[in-house]
């Protein structure tokens, strides 16, 4: 796998291609964490190998913090829904701007609040995001392929779609989450920017100006469209973040769509 250059400048290529290897997992030691947090960013969890690779099913696993590629594209995505307090808000404002975004659906929330998004995901990517946002790190082969396999299934029967990307709650990696992931022919979509939701006062102005700066070619938002009222900056910050990069020729797209974009040639800038 190519390295990946996050926003801190940090390379992950030789913490990423570990993913491919499930022994190399159990061992990850502590790094600076790509968010600015101090803590392993792939746990080993029970599972760190496979009993036999009988389980992989696509060669093993890609995992995406962005797309590096020239092309003015970025992709905004959704975690933790969908919830009545949110999850419609989000997509009225999606719907405004007639944009697309990815939800990373939470399957236990799905199964119980469908009726919130059958027929308005049309233009809207849908990924795993387990089914009881628990840590997937923290739990064996068999368990995170319940997790996950759950989900797949509640969007299959409410969407009418197969996903193919998972997004593990927190962002957390073991061995047992990306063996699970292999096993099911996902790819793992993290992200590069996020909107920082922790203080409801912040300015949604400014949340906006920090993206629409910052955000490049290939650029994976991320935020939340459940929570509690933190999560209003994001949605406040929308639209002027959305004007903003449309402004400096950015187009939105789906997570899939980004990753099938062109990769920057060697040695392009």
């Amino acid at each position: 796998m190519k390295p990946a250059i996050t926003r801190r400048g940090v390379f992950r290529g030789a913490l990423l291609a570990a993913a491919g290897a499930a022994t190399a997992l159990a061992g990850a030691g502590p790094v600076k964490h790509w968010c600015g947090w101090d803590r392993p960013p792939l746990g080993g969890g029970y599972a760190s190998a496979a009993d036999n690779l009988g389980v992989v099913t696509h060669g093993g696993v890609q995992i995406h913090y962005f797309q590096p590629t020239a092309e003015k594209v970025v992709a905004l995505t959704f975690d933790d829904g969908p919830l009545p307090d949110f999850t419609p808000r989000f997509l009225d404002a999606l719907d405004v701007a007639r944009i697309p975004a990815t939800f990373f659906m939470v399957g236990s929330r799905l199964e119980e609040h469908a009726d919130l998004v059958r027929g308005r995901l049309d233009r809207h990517e849908v990924g795993n995001h387990s089914w009881s946002h628990t840590d997937l790190a923290t739990l064996d082969l068999a368990a995170a392929s319940r997790e996950l396999q759950r989900t797949h299934d509640a969007i299959r029967r409410h969407v009418g779609r197969e996903p193919t990307l998972l997004r593990p709650p927190f962002g957390h990696l073991g061995g047992s989450t990306v063996l699970a992931a292999d096993a099911m022919g996902y790819d793992i979509a993290l992200w590069s920017h996020q909107m920082h939701e922790r203080n409801y006062l912040s300015d949604p102005a400014g949340q906006a100006r920090d993206l629409v700066t910052t955000v490049r070619p290939g650029s994976i938002v991320l935020a939340h469209d459940a929570g509690d009222r933190r999560r209003l900056v994001a949605l406040d910050a929308l639209p002027a973040m959305i004007a903003g990069l449309q402004e400096r020729g950015y187009r939105f797209v789906t997570v899939s769509e980004l990753l099938a974009t062109a990769p920057t040639k060697p040695g392009q800038a």
